[in-house]
């Protein structure tokens, strides 16, 4: 009976637009065309609906607004899109609602899939410590399809912001600190979310987040202001949002943060100037929760009919829960001080995407109860997970050769708050599945699954995440006492990285590190895991530990990643995204800052240097950096030619042996320095790397084409170029473990 009702109203409004109704694999323009013809049948108050997204009050990300009259609200065509609502009957449920509206046009349902949906991947920073850019998008993708099963049409993600800041919560949401590997990883995530095409029923909208320069955040303050030169703007933190665009993200969203004075949100520099205008994107923008009303106590807007003004102004196409639009746009309209031109170009933009996934064919076309099943519960995903998991483990210190730990081992001791833990491995932003954990292998379960009864496993808890007590310390201390070797499990809690999640303190928290001590004193073969969202100061752990691994948050694949790491199934890969301080005081830390007129040489050089007098200039772990149970000699780096013309391009070779006794993967990165420039050039900037496994003793050739691209940047007046000169050519392990260096000149 439903359908027939459907089909009918389906049929009527077809006659209404005079157009056959037609799929998207139809040109873009017969997509036009109709959506204009829609637009001519809408009232100003339905349009302006069609930017009014409202959050279900059943899963909240921010502040929630109660509303018990949406339902209303949507037969009366005042809503466009709703966030938070996920399942493929909950949404089949709310679109029948959008099916009783006079034009009966579909509802778009949005949700935070920020790393998996059901199966749940690694952080995004953690997949970036992977350096795997195919299996980043696979993620990705698996998360699309999970989500759209369930009806999802729109993934808030991917995150794209660069982070300089680990105070800043949110960088566990994002790429890292690097401009180059962040662009490249921003474009592997919208390939994955949106599939081979939009539409299809595997996948989801990409939105682009935050627009723009978030993550330069002031003091490392979630919502904070940010203040930078265009060229800062141009040059280090817009190329991953272009990269995005380039791979089709669908949409975008307009950030928290004022840039410069201006709210992002209101910017027409942003939103107009570059993103619509400049770089043509035919997408829209919506804002981030409740940041059009926010602009209020910015102290930008006198109100929020104000803010309204100045957002569409700006160009923020959809208003996510501040009710400003929804409440003011058609009065601002009918006064003459919104030009009804902007209305109809941000409802374009929003019609034109609901037309492309096919919703107007069929409202239900993701809401299949059967596929969600499927897709909920496919093995291959899993696996996929367990993968991405184990690529994103950064081994750090390995000394006295305790890892991988042998299988022979005959009692193991697995101590620490964070080694029964089930959800905690899900970290921020997971949808957890109502009621069921079942899915989540704890790292207690990974390791009782890598060794069944073949070994003794200890357990002891030791202490709490964040508690002051010491009580558990004694059976801690027995049971490592019992074994062969010690695995310690700590870190923060999954919710202290995150959205307002900033620290001024990034220490391990609680008594943590007094656990560790406490241990190590034991003189018990020793491996610490560090569980967390952002780089944490752990100086302690890193100079007296013997073997420590970073493990992040690593999702619902966690323990057996980790157990399958420890015991060497997999020979860790990953390299760190983003440089771990020493201490807080040397925050923001980067490594591919500018040199200055007085550069110090070494920790030593500090007379009138650009140095602290009580601190190191160096991070604890550099940019880049990551350990391997086997060892690389890199040798013989060779350029095809040492002066270049702008015109050309040149190969650059260098040969990568493995000289242990395990296969494995190393990131070989290629980096430059611009000598001299017409404004001041980094130290060294990544502009390639290539990822290849090699087995015992085997060798292999590594090739890298630098062209003018690589070698430009922008200059004062913001123009790309490629400035003749002189340029150091750079390849090593990490950004401070340089292997190889040459000089290549480029001429006119």
């Amino acid at each position: 009976m439903l359908m027939q009702s459907y089909n009918r109203t389906k049929l009527l409004l077809l006659a209404i637009i005079s157009l056959p109704l037609i799929t998207i694999a139809q040109t873009k323009t017969a997509i036009d065309r109709k959506v204009d013809s829609v637009l001519r049948l809408m009232t100003l108050e339905e349009k302006v609906g069609q930017m009014n997204q409202y959050s279900d009050d059943g899963l909240v990300t921010g502040i929630a607004t109660q509303d018990n009259a949406k339902d209303q609200q949507i037969k009366d065509g005042k809503l466009g899109s709703l966030l938070n609502v996920k399942g493929a009957a909950t949404t089949r449920r709310v679109q029948q609602v959008a099916m009783q509206s006079r034009l009966k046009i579909p509802l778009l349902f949005g949700l935070d899939v920020v790393h998996g949906y059901k199966t749940t991947f690694p952080l995004p920073l953690a997949e970036a410590a992977s350096w795997d850019l195919t299996a980043i998008e696979n993620a990705a993708r698996i998360a699309a399809v999970e989500a759209a099963a369930s009806g999802i049409h729109w993934s808030f993600a991917p995150m794209v912001d660069i982070g300089r800041d680990p105070r800043w919560g949110r960088v566990m949401e994002g790429a890292g600190e690097d401009t180059y590997l962040g662009s490249l990883i921003a474009y592997a995530r919208v390939k994955g979310f949106q599939g081979k095409k939009l539409g299809d029923t595997d996948a989801v909208m990409a939105c682009v987040k935050h627009f723009a320069a978030y993550g330069a955040a002031v003091g490392g303050r979630d919502y904070n202001s940010v203040d930078m030169s265009d060229r800062m703007l141009w040059e280090t933190y817009l190329p991953p949002f272009k990269a995005a665009l380039d791979a089709g993200a669908a949409t975008f969203m307009n950030s928290f943060n004022d840039l410069n004075g201006i709210p992002a949100t209101a910017s027409s520099y942003l939103q107009r100037d570059i993103l619509k205008n400049k770089w043509k994107f035919n997408g829209f923008v919506v804002s981030d929760w409740g940041s059009v009303g926010e602009m209020v106590p910015h102290g930008f807007a006198a109100d929020n009919k104000d803010a309204a003004l100045l957002a569409v102004k700006g160009g923020s196409d959809m208003d996510m829960e501040s009710r400003a639009y929804i409440q003011n746009l058609a009065q601002l309209v009918k006064e003459n001080k919104v030009n009804i031109a902007l209305i109809d170009d941000a409802v374009r933009r929003i019609l034109r995407k609901k037309f492309e996934l096919g919703l107007f064919d069929d409202p239900y076309k993701f809401s299949n109860e059967a596929r969600e099943k499927a897709a909920l519960n496919n093995p291959a995903h899993e696996k996929a997970a367990r993968e991405m998991a184990a690529k994103s483990i950064v081994l750090l210190k390995n000394e006295k050769q305790i890892l991988p730990i042998s299988k022979q081992t005959k009692k193991i001791a697995f101590i620490g708050p964070l080694v029964k833990e089930v959800k905690q491995n899900l970290g921020f932003w997971s949808i957890e599945m109502p009621d069921d954990s079942s899915y989540i292998v704890s790292q207690w379960q990974g390791m009782v699954n890598k060794l069944g009864g073949d070994a003794q496993l200890l357990y002891a808890k030791g202490c709490g995440i964040e508690d002051s007590s010491r009580a558990g310390f004694a059976e801690a201390i027995n049971i490592a006492m019992q074994a062969d070797v010690v695995v310690m499990s700590i870190g923060e809690r999954r919710d202290m990285s995150g959205e307002a999640k900033s620290r001024a303190h990034i220490r391990i928290p609680g008594v943590q590190e007094e656990l560790v001590k406490a241990i190590h004193a034991t003189g018990k073969p020793l491996v610490v895991m560090i569980n967390a969202g952002r780089p944490l100061v752990f100086d302690w752990i890193a100079d007296n530990v013997p073997s420590v691994m970073y493990t992040w948050w690593l999702g619902s694949q966690a323990g057996n990643a980790i157990a399958d790491v420890l015991f060497g199934d997999y020979n860790p890969s990953g390299k760190l995204p983003m440089t771990f301080p020493r201490t807080e005081g040397q925050i923001p830390i980067y490594y591919n800052y500018f040199n200055t007129g007085r550069p110090a040489k070494d920790d030593n050089d500090k007379n009138y240097r650009s140095a602290y007098i009580d601190l190191s200039l160096y991070p604890k772990y550099e940019f880049g950096y990551g350990l391997s149970y086997t060892s690389f000699e890199y040798s013989n780096l060779k350029l095809s030619k040492k002066l270049m013309k702008a015109t050309e391009s040149i190969t650059v070779t260098i040969d990568i042996k493995n000289t242990g006794k395990y296969a494995g993967e190393e990131v070989v990165q290629l980096y430059l320095r611009d000598k001299v420039g017409s404004v001041v050039r980094p130290v060294k900037e990544l502009k390639d790397f290539k990822k290849l496994m090699l087995q015992p003793g085997e060798t292999k050739t590594v090739s890298f084409v630098l062209n003018k691209e690589k070698l430009s940047f922008y200059n004062a007046q913001l123009q790309w170029v490629a400035e003749p000169g002189e340029f150091d050519i750079m390849i090593g392990a990490s950004s401070a473990d340089i292997k190889a260096t040459e000089k290549l000149q480029l001429v006119r």
